[in-house]
């Protein structure tokens, strides 16, 4: 029997304008197992804002699939989920969804997204930090 986890590797970089001030930024560390085209891993969004939401920790799984156009061979979606607090005068948390999508190339270096809780970031650089 074969190991299903043969050829899986690691890929780790961020999605979004890192050294724009304020900008949110999301940086991710995957394990990739191509022949399954599954992804998961976890997503650290970080922003120069006070309180709870300057850095927020994702579980996210997700799927990657090989285009065979152009110069983005990739494209990859994750997903999951995190509590998010409720800013004041409210008190509570609720489950909040988070979603990312890139189309890269071999290295992990293209353009993608991603969205949260009153947050919805498009058309930013994706850069590989492996």
């Amino acid at each position: 029997m074969s190991n299903p986890l043969i050829g899986a590797y690691h890929a780790q970089g961020t999605i979004g304008n890192v050294g724009m001030p304020g900008a949110p930024i999301a940086h991710f560390s995957l394990v990739v197992v191509p022949s399954q085209h599954s992804v998961s891993g976890t997503v650290v969004i970080t922003q120069a804002i006070q309180g709870a939401d300057s850095e927020i920790t994702v579980q996210v799984t997700g799927k990657i699939y090989a285009t065979g156009l152009g110069q983005y061979t990739q494209v990859v979606s994750i997903s999951g989920q995190y509590v998010q607090t409720v800013p004041p005068p409210a008190i509570g948390a609720f489950l909040a969804d988070f979603n990312a999508h890139m189309a890269i190339d071999g290295a992990w270096n293209g353009v993608g997204g991603f969205s949260y809780w009153q947050h919805d970031i498009e058309n930013v650089p994706v850069v590989s930090s492996n």
